[in-house]
């Protein structure tokens, strides 16, 4: 499906959720779903019409059980359309017909109503990959997911109950109240319209009052969902601290608030089942009594006494899908509420109308006094200048919490930034489309992520419709095409979520593959060897030295040995660019540059006489 437009949210009241959705039951540009549309409303027409008739079959049949039922009428008509058999074959083709046309609307509903969920699922989805980079930082995976499931089941149990069930219910139940008023005395349909009303009345209050409880169900659902997604998503670090007793607690704490919500919500509806049955039968006892007594004093014939039953049953029927339906929407509406909610998170980085595509010529990239923060009262950036020549490598270091990543997170423009600009080959990215910048940048981060899918995948996400040759290429060139051709599914091979089947050195020669895949005009590193030993360190910073040639290439370093030979090195301290210049030039200064790499080099001289140590321990074979 094409990408859709920006998604109109309901304010929030059902009225308002129903005619939102009303676009999606009858879709435009789909001549096909409306027409099954009108299908399915005369098919519905058609079998609620069958089943007001079934009760008078019923009725002529008792009737014709009746001494004297042809009225001492001899002729052939007359005996044929009183004869028992008839008349209960009659009501036999009248309740299968009405099942059939029953059926058949929902059939040919069926691919509307899915139609419908479909592309409000994707509209949902879309918004959520449009949120700011922010907002998925401070939102729980589990939580998240399940949201989205709740509201999607809610579209779909509104859609389905709308089209399926309130409808349908209408219809029947109009149908039914003029049959009552056109075959008996107004008393009765008095005494049904009281039943009616006291039945909705109750069904309404009682459901209100278990919106609460649903509520409170959700969350503890959500909550329950998110402690276990993220304990499994954790289960090495729950595994090296033992703490599996600690993480059963809490999720057993979760399950136990969500067995408590659960216990209220079933026990809720089932007083709402009983007192729904209470009101009716007390309703249904009353006419039966009434047609009772005139069927005894000779007033009206047995099968009368059986039509006011048929009836009275026929009218349970949508009397309780109303308070189903009630209750229903207002659930779906609960489980769609927070689906909302999400829908109504504002973008944080919006493309400028018309905004148009980056030009790259040469790829330079240049930070103009660039003021940024997260929060107001902590400011990360204060004015940041420098330029990344185009094909020329800059490094850019400090302590944590200087900035460094953040620079290239405001370069990808996944913030804009409060003051100053960034611009590439003289182009504000403020003023140009997401898309095509990010077509524009590389990024080899530190953690690389890798999909749950197999190692061609992984590789061939950097362009979409690459082929296998060039994904093999990619992996030649990124130094791992010997690994996976050592695999015994090559290419084919499952990497496990978040990439956990493969070492932290071979998820990065992946991300490294990946990218040269991507072929950007501009790269960035960030802190791409940090979290890796020193001699898996050596070999990839090699093969990123080889993807960087020719490159416009930004790199974010927490190892200075790994930025040696960058063009100029920037130093970050306090959101301030501290030191700059080349690791001869800035080692001369002495300064914070210098105070860094001595201490890192003692770092590294203690580490390698620790591991000479422990060779030393290892006796010989």
């Amino acid at each position: 499906m094409n990408a859709p437009a920006p998604m109109p949210k309901p304010k929030g009241k059902a009225s308002d959720t129903l005619a939102f959705l009303k676009p999606y039951l009858w879709p435009e540009g789909r001549a096909d779903l409306k027409v099954q549309v009108l299908w399915a409303l005369l098919a519905m027409l058609v079998g609620k019409l069958l089943t007001i008739a079934t009760p008078f079959a019923y009725k002529w049949a008792t009737n014709a059980f009746t001494p004297g039922a042809a009225g001492g009428k001899t002729d052939l008509l007359t005996l044929v359309l009183v004869s028992p058999v008839i008349m209960v074959l009659a009501y036999g083709v009248a309740r299968m017909m009405s099942q059939v046309f029953n059926n058949i609307r929902d059939a040919m509903f069926a691919g509307v109503g899915q139609h419908a969920v479909r592309g409000l699922s994707n509209r949902a989805f879309n918004h959520l990959h449009n949120l700011s980079l922010r907002f998925h930082l401070q939102r729980r995976t589990g939580g998240l997911s399940r949201v989205i499931e709740r509201g999607k089941m809610g579209i779909e149990t509104i859609i389905r109950l709308t089209m399926m069930v309130g409808i349908p219910t209408v219809v029947e139940f109009v149908l039914t109240a003029g049959a009552l008023g056109w075959q008996f005395d107004l008393i009765y349909v008095a005494v049904v319209a009281a039943t009616v009303v006291v039945y909705v009345w109750f069904s309404i209050v009682a459901s209100n009052m278990r919106i609460a409880i649903r509520k409170e169900m959700n969350e503890a659902d959500s909550d329950s969902m998110s402690k276990a997604v993220d304990s499994l998503l954790n289960f090495e670090t729950v595994k090296y601290f033992g703490n599996e007793q600690l993480e059963r607690s809490r999720y057993d704490r979760a399950t136990a608030a969500y067995e408590k919500a659960a216990i209220k919500t079933y026990t809720s509806l089932a007083w709402l089942n009983i007192g729904q049955a209470v009101i009716f039968t007390i309703g249904m006892t009353i006419v039966m009594l009434m047609s009772a007594y005139e069927v005894m004093n000779g007033t009206k014939s047995l099968g009368h006494f059986v039509l006011v039953n048929a009836f009275m049953m026929q009218l349970a029927i949508p009397l309780n899908f109303i308070g189903t339906l009630y209750r229903e929407i207002s659930t779906g509406l609960i489980d769609m509420e927070a689906m909302f909610k999400l829908l109504d998170e504002p973008q944080e980085v919006i493309d400028t109308p018309g905004a148009p595509d980056l030009k790259v010529g040469q790829g330079a990239v240049a930070f103009k006094d660039v003021v940024f923060s997260y929060d107001a009262d902590r400011p990360i950036l204060k004015g940041v200048s420098f330029e990344v020549p185009a094909g020329k490598t800059v490094a850019i270091v400090g302590p944590s919490g200087a900035g460094k990543s953040t620079i290239s997170r405001l370069l990808f423009r996944f913030y804009d930034v409060k003051g100053g600009s960034i611009e590439i080959d003289g182009q504000d990215i403020r003023h140009i489309n997401q898309a095509s910048l990010r077509r524009a940048i590389g990024m080899v981060p530190q953690d690389t992520v890798l999909f749950n899918d197999t190692i061609a995948y992984n590789i061939g996400y950097g362009r979409n419709g690459a082929s296998r040759e060039e994904v093999e290429a990619a992996a030649e060139q990124a130094q791992i095409s010997a690994f996976i051709a050592s695999l015994p599914q090559g290419y084919d091979t499952e990497v496990g979520e978040r990439g956990l089947k493969l070492s932290g050195g071979e998820k990065q020669r992946v991300a490294i593959a990946r990218t040269l895949l991507k072929s950007p005009p501009i790269l960035i590193l960030d802190e791409a060897t940090s979290a890796l030993d020193t001699h898996t360190e050596r070999e990839i910073q090699a093969a990123l030295d080889e993807v960087s040639q020719n490159r416009t290439t930004l790199v974010i370093a927490h190892r200075l040995s790994t930025v040696v030979g960058a063009d100029e090195i920037l130093v970050l301290k306090d959101g301030l660019v501290a030191e700059r210049g080349n690791h001869a030039e800035l080692m001369k200064l002495k300064g914070l540059y210098f105070g860094m790499w001595e201490r890192q080099k003692a770092a590294d001289a203690a580490r390698d006489q620790l591991a000479k140590a422990l060779e030393s321990e290892v006796p010989a074979e």
